[in-house]
């Protein structure tokens, strides 16, 4: 999917809103067997019902690898389930030498057709360029992240920067605004105005929303750019919003209220 196309899409729906799925047998409703077929339907049906306010699907390949070899295939067939015109992300945190890379890359973007992978940038630009090399697919690098142990290395100075804004600096020399994205935490709000003076066109993925506490109206506020350049995770709190059999409806309600709150974001910046 092309920057362009995204950014349609985003002023289509009014929302950028993101629903992560991050499936797990024990926390299905009640009604539902404990079997990987159920976690399948689990998930066609959040996304079915979440579809109208959702503009991209981030699949955390954590909850599916636990699983094993019948995991990885209900990754595969829920890849299936998402719409063509929807922005997907393999929530994977890859990041290895390059040929390592490269066969992550090819796994997700063409044997998965993902059309995003989030990424590490510890090991540097070669572990971040096989990915790059693919058309019309995105890396998502890690920057700065919504989870208490981020203060343990990423707020750390050095000659003057925080270590998240050297790798902002230096990844925005390896791509561009069309391939590349940035996670930034909803709980990290104080810092995006840092983030954007590096990075003022790249996209964000914003997770901590919802079950982790961060606000969409704080996010909007501290990160929206002309384009929007936002993609707002919320996962939790969508997919296990009931335990019931209404369970869907009440993932889409949920994801209706957050979409509303973006409805809002993005028409009040129009003239």
């Amino acid at each position: 999917m092309t920057y362009k196309e995204l950014v349609n899409h985003i002023f289509h729906k009014e929302s950028f809103l993101c629903t992560g799925l991050d499936p797990e047998l024990d926390k299905l409703p009640v009604h539902m067997p404990r079997h990987m077929d159920a976690l399948l339907d689990f998930n066609e049906q959040i996304i079915s019902h979440t579809l109208p306010y959702t503009v991209a699907y981030k699949l955390n390949t954590a909850f599916f690898e636990q699983y094993g070899s019948e995991g990885w295939r209900v990754l595969e067939e829920t890849r299936k389930r998402i719409p063509s015109d929807i922005f997907t992300i393999a929530d994977a945190k890859r990041g290895d030498i390059g040929n390592t890379s490269t066969m992550y890359a090819r796994a997700f973007f063409d044997r998965m057709n993902f059309d995003a992978i989030t990424v590490s940038p510890y090991m540097g630009e070669d572990s971040l360029r096989p990915f790059l090399e693919f058309k019309n697919k995105w890396v998502i690098v890690l920057a700065l992240t919504s989870n208490k142990g981020s203060n343990d290395f990423q707020q750390l100075e050095y000659q003057g920067f925080r270590l998240y804004e050297k790798v902002l600096e230096s990844a925005c020399k390896w791509g561009n605004p069309d391939n590349m994205m940035f996670v930034a935490g909803a709980t990290q709000t104080h810092d995006f105005k840092a983030i954007r003076a590096l990075a003022p066109r790249h996209f964000l993925l914003v997770p901590g929303v919802g079950a982790q506490g961060g606000s969409v109206n704080e996010v909007a506020q501290a990160g929206m750019t002309p384009d929007v350049g936002l993609l707002v995770n919320a996962s939790r709190s969508i997919i296990y919003a009931g335990n019931g059999p209404d369970f869907a409806t009440r993932a889409a309600n949920e994801a209706l209220q957050l979409q509303l709150q973006m409805k809002a974001n993005i028409q009040s910046m129009r003239p």
